[in-house]
């Protein structure tokens, strides 16, 4: 039974084979990472996090970025069995808004149903083996008995590890779907969804459209709290086994043995659930912009290295800046990725206040998806005149109504050598200057009401602009002829030292 159901969730994969990837969007990943005394990092384990993007048909789109942990195994399954459930006819033009935030809620439930009965067979055999772990103090017989129930004990235990490992595990999840020229996006846990938006004066503007299920999220608390659970003792713990996520797929301990978890011991029901939330609709007609799915390892990178407070201006600003640059959303993602796992790493190497939190990260997914964005045009560097690419971002904290306004105003790199030797990175706090050709220099400032802020240099790019109209070029032996015409110079010199003589007048005409 076991063997058919393996290959049941197998054949599970062929369902999506013939589905079209998405073209108009990118992936960026890295790996997790623990970084030594010597600051050399290592990867502690294989990567967990997973992704989807493919194409269905009547104009219809599904994204995902799955985090998963103590194994890929429910990330990789949800991404093959939930694109199955949306994209195999479930979906249809005459659907309402309604109508499809249902057919994304039970998605996720019939996946996570489906993922259990692949495992059902192993957590039977799991439970039939712990019965033949008894304690010694039971076991009293003849000593050859003894010594042949120790060997079998053995035996069992190296069984029982295997199968918690095959069962262990679960996922979190932020899917986005574009259907109807709507977008739906569907978040469980602690991934990341923004929307950011291009308005007619040429500002980009970011929506954080999910919401971290957390144990610091007040509502989810409040919804523990119905169920019988003590939400300050959650709170103060920080995480329920082992995960700061109040939702997540998979992960059968704290589904069906929840009441022997402490904080979760007084509930009435099943307190850990994989239902989503799906947030409102929102209209993509006439949109300019591009969408981001980030798995809860890159901002948990990012925040550590530059603190919560302008993860989403800063990651925005720096997809802006590849766009302008790069001519592959591909490229795009996995340099936005690389920069910020560089950030990460300069900020622990520096040994400064926020190296502290910066000792490891988790594996980090970027899904970008554009909405008619150029990108790619940016043919003016900062040396040949200056491209601005200015970014309104009105930021809303999760536990404050309060909300923020930030203009960020983007200067883009030359491509060519770096300038005076060094580069220049965000000046966000605690930033670290990174070495780069690609990173955008940018300036942020932050109040309660809509501010400006300017860039580290002026708009025509005059910091970087060469001396003259005409910029000298290098000689056949490489070098720059000089400025300043010295002759006369070295000839004063040498009349006033010839034959290790000096004059009194010292240099000047006689």
């Amino acid at each position: 039974m076991a063997a058919q159901r393996r290959n049941l969730m197998q054949s599970h994969q062929s369902w999506t084979d013939d589905l079209p990837l998405c073209q108009m969007c990118g992936v960026g990943t890295a790996p997790n990472c623990v970084y030594g005394p010597d600051g050399k990092g290592t990867q502690s384990h294989p990567n967990e996090d997973g992704h989807l993007r493919f194409r269905g048909e009547d104009g219809c789109f599904l994204y995902g970025v799955f985090n998963g942990y103590e194994g890929s195994r429910v990330a990789n399954f949800v991404c093959q069995r939930l694109t199955a459930e949306l994209l195999l006819g479930q979906l249809n033009s005459n659907h309402t808004d309604s109508d499809v935030r249902k057919i994304l809620t039970q998605a996720f439930d019939v996946v996570e149903k489906s993922y259990f009965e692949t495992i059902d067979d192993a957590l039977a055999e799991k439970a039939h083996l712990s019965n033949y772990l008894l304690p010694h103090s039971e076991v009293e017989v003849h000593q050859l008995f003894l010594l042949c129930f120790h060997h079998f004990g053995q035996k069992v235990q190296e069984r029982l590890k295997e199968l918690e490992q095959e069962v262990s595990g679960g996922a979190t999840a932020v899917v986005a779907l574009m259907f109807n020229n709507k977008l739906y996006i569907a978040n469980l846990g602690t991934n990341r969804a923004l929307l950011c938006k291009s308005s007619s004066d040429g500002q980009n503007q970011v929506l954080q459209i999910s919401r971290p299920h957390s144990t610091e999220n007040e509502d989810e608390l409040q919804r523990l709290a119905s169920l019988g659970v003590d939400p300050a003792r959650v709170k103060q713990a920080g995480q329920i086994a082992g995960q700061s996520s109040t939702r997540r797929i998979g992960d059968y301990r704290v589904k069906f043995n929840y009441n022997e978890i402490d904080v979760l011991s007084a509930a009435k029901t099943r307190p850990i659930i994989a239902e989503p939330e799906i947030h409102r609709s929102l209209s993509l007609d006439g949109v300019t912009g591009f969408l981001l799915l980030m798995s809860e390892g890159l901002i948990n990178a990012l925040e550590s290295a530059h603190g919560p407070e302008q993860a989403n201006q800063e990651i925005v600003a720096m997809v802006a800046a590849e766009l302008a640059q790069q001519t592959s959303l591909e490229a795009v993602a996995q340099s936005v990725v690389d920069r910020i796992k560089r950030l990460h790493h300069d900020v622990y190497v520096s040994g400064r206040q926020r190296a502290t939190y910066c000792s490891r990260h988790e594996d980090m997914t970027l899904l970008i998806r554009t909405l008619n964005y150029p990108f790619a045009d940016g043919a003016l560097t900062p040396t040949q005149g200056g491209r601005i690419y200015p970014v309104s971002v009105p930021y809303s904290n999760n536990q404050s109504t309060s909300k923020t306004s930030v203009t960020l105003s983007l200067v883009m790199p030359s491509q060519n050598a770096l300038t005076n030797g060094t580069n220049t990175a965000s000046t966000l706090d605690e930033g670290t200057p990174t070495p780069g050709s690609q990173s955008p220099t940018t300036t942020l400032q932050s109040t309660n009401t809509q501010t400006q802020s300017s860039s580290s240099s002026s708009g025509d790019g005059s910091l970087f602009r060469q001396r003259g109209s005409q910029a000298a070029q290098p000689d056949e032996t490489g070098r720059v002829p000089p400025y300043v015409d010295f002759s006369q110079f070295y000839q004063l010199w040498g009349s006033d030292h010839c034959d290790g003589q000096s004059t009194q007048g010292g240099l000047g005409p006689q």
